[in-house]
C-alpha cells in the first residue's frame, strides 16, 4: 500500500511540474495576459478540470516552482544544527538549499521579471513571501539566541527575505552577470552587520 501511495504522489508531482512548466513557457512566449488556463491545460496534456484539481489559477501554476522552493528552504532552516545562531542558520540554509537543489537560474529570473510586470503575479508572490516570512520566523524562534524574545525572529525573517529580494533584483538588473550566490552573499553580508 505504501508503495502505491508513493507512486500516486510522484504522479501528482509530475503533473504539477508539467503544468507549471507549460504555464511558464506559454507566459514567456505569449505574455501573461494572453495565456488562459485552457491553453495551459492543453499544453500540459490535461483537462481544464484536472488543472483545477492542482491549481486555483494561472498565477499559481506560474509560481509553483517558487512555492516548492519556499517549502524546501523552510525545511532546510529547520534542519540546521540547533546550536547555530538564527542569522547564521538562515545564511547557511540558503547556501545549502541552493547547492542541493541547483534550481535553474533562468527560471528564477523569468519568474522574478514576470512578477515585477504583472500585478496579479506580484500579489500572489507577495502572499507566498508573507507565508514564508511567518514560517521562517517560527523556525528561528526555537533557536537558543531567541528563546525569550518574540519580536527578534520576526525581524530576522523579514530582513532575511528582504535581503533575498534585493539580491534577486540586483542579479536581474545586472543581467545575470554574476552567480546568484555571489549577489546573495554580498547583500547578506551587509544585512548581517546589523544582526551578527
Amino acid at each position: 500500500m505504501e508503495r502505491s501511495v508513493g507512486l500516486r504522489e510522484r504522479k501528482k508531482e509530475a503533473t504539477r511540474q508539467a503544468v507549471h512548466e507549460a504555464a511558464l513557457r506559454l507566459t514567456v512566449e505569449h505574455g501573461f495576459d494572453h495565456v488562459t488556463v485552457e491553453a495551459v491545460a492543453d499544453a500540459a496534456g490535461i483537462s481544464r478540470r484536472t488543472f483545477s484539481n492542482y491549481f486555483t489559477g494561472k498565477e499559481d501554476a506560474v509560481l509553483y516552482g517558487e512555492e516548492r522552493q519556499i517549502g524546501e528552504l523552510v525545511r532546510t532552516v529547520r534542519e540546521r544544527p540547533a546550536e547555530e545562531g538564527a542569522w547564521t542558520a538562515l545564511r547557511a540554509a540558503v547556501a545549502q538549499f541552493a547547492e542541493r537543489l541547483a534550481p535553474p537560474k533562468r527560471e528564477w529570473a523569468v519568474r522574478t521579471r514576470l512578477a515585477m510586470r504583472h500585478p496579479s503575479l506580484l500579489a500572489r508572490q507577495l502572499a507566498n513571501h508573507a507565508a514564508l516570512e511567518r514560517d521562517l520566523a517560527e523556525a528561528v524562534a526555537t533557536r537558543q539566541d531567541h528563546s525569550t524574545d518574540p519580536v527578534r525572529p520576526l525581524i530576522l525573517a523579514a530582513a532575511f527575505l528582504a535581503s533575498l529580494r534585493i539580491a534577486m533584483r540586483m542579479w536581474i538588473e545586472e543581467d545575470l552577470a554574476r552567480e546568484p550566490a555571489e549577489v546573495i552573499d554580498e547583500i547578506m553580508d551587509e544585512m548581517g552587520r546589523s544582526f551578527g
